[in-house]
This record gives structure tokens, sequence and C-alpha cells, in this order.
């Protein structure tokens, strides 16, 4: 049975599905418009949350993005997208996967949402530059750690820099990356030249 991923365009989504793309994995692509609980008939029954994405593996259901992708390398190896606990980058590879959603991705869901998505009387300017003050001071760290390196961890491409790679890719889709520092700015092109992100982009 072929893994399916419920997917909305540009959304966390693009995790698991350039996971699957860069591993080769034959997958179902069930494509919706965000917001899905209102917009997919039966989605709720499918994730209660009505979040997206949701990975539907046989009897495995996932809710959360980066937990999709560590699942997904890990399932579908062997595989360089992993870091073994042997190695001594597998902390630093576990950190990278948390912070991508927790201290990355959190503060620009709210200027999202206070830029776009919420109606013109509830749009709020203070709000938007809280927390793109605080995306930034938090985006030092990614600066910092390549700043001898080109990827996060194990000298290599892994699902960790698929997960902080997504967060780079949404603060560009809200006009953010000209405040990008220069080895964030390279990271992020980098990372867009790979065939597997072109393509997950794209559907």
């Amino acid at each position: 049975m072929a893994i399916k991923l419920y997917h909305c365009k540009r959304s966390r989504s693009l995790r698991p599905l350039w996971t699957l793309e860069e591993l080769g994995l034959d997958y179902e692509l069930i494509t919706m418009q965000f917001p899905p609980r209102l917009t997919y008939e039966g989605y709720l029954e499918i994730n209660s949350l009505g979040t997206v994405p949701t990975l539907v593996d046989g009897d495995v259901t996932l809710t959360e993005s980066t937990a999709m992708t560590l699942y997904l390398a890990e399932k579908g190896g062997p595989t360089n997208l992993t870091v073994a606990p042997s190695d001594p980058d597998y902390g630093l590879f576990l950190n990278w996967l948390h912070r991508s959603d927790a201290t990355l991705t959190f503060p620009l869901t709210l200027v999202l949402r206070y830029t776009q998505h919420e109606p013109e009387e509830r749009k709020n300017p203070q709000i938007v530059e809280d927390y793109t003050k605080w995306f930034f001071s938090r985006l030092r760290c990614v600066e910092a750690a390549l700043e001898d390196r080109e990827y996060l961890c194990a000298d290599r491409f892994t699902v960790a820099d698929i997960s902080i790679g997504f967060s780079l890719v949404f603060a560009e889709s809200l006009g953010l990356a000209d405040s990008f520092k220069p080895n964030t700015a390279r990271y992020l092109t980098r990372l867009k030249q790979r065939p597997a992100f072109q393509c997950a982009y794209n559907l």
C-alpha cells in the first residue's frame, strides 16, 4: 500500500513531500485547498486536528511534518538523510529537527496570520513586527552554524536541512529573505537547487 500524503501547496507538507522525493519512494499525493478542515470533506476524520500535513502509511498516521521527515528517512532507508546515534552529530541533528518548528516556523505562522489570513479589522501590525523580530533573533543560530559548513550537521545534507529549509522558504514567501545574512542566503540557494526540492515545491 502506497504512502498517502495529504498536502496543501507551499505549506509544512513541503517537508515530507521533499523527503519522499529525495528518497524516491512511491506515494499518493492528495492535494487540498487550505484550510482543509473546511474545504476537504472528511478531513477531520483523517486528522482530528485539522492541520496540514497528514501522512498515512498503512495503520500509521502522522500529523507533525518534521516527525514525518524522520519517519520516512528511517523507514525508507538505508539513506544518508539521517544521522545515527553513534555519530558525534546525532544530538545536533535532533536539535535542528525540533528547532525547525518550535523556534523558527512558529513566529512565521503569526506573521502570516496577521498579514494575510485575518480580516482587515483584525490584522495587527504590532504582532507582525514583534514576531518578525523574534524570527530573526532565532535565525542567528542558523547563520552561525553555517559559518564553517555547507549543511547543518554530519557534513552532509540530511532531513534536518529539509526541516530548517522549509522554515527559510516560508520566510522567503513572507518577503523576509532580503534580510537573510550571507551564510543563510547561500544555504537557501543551495537547498533550492536540489532537484527533489524543485519537484516538491511545484507539486
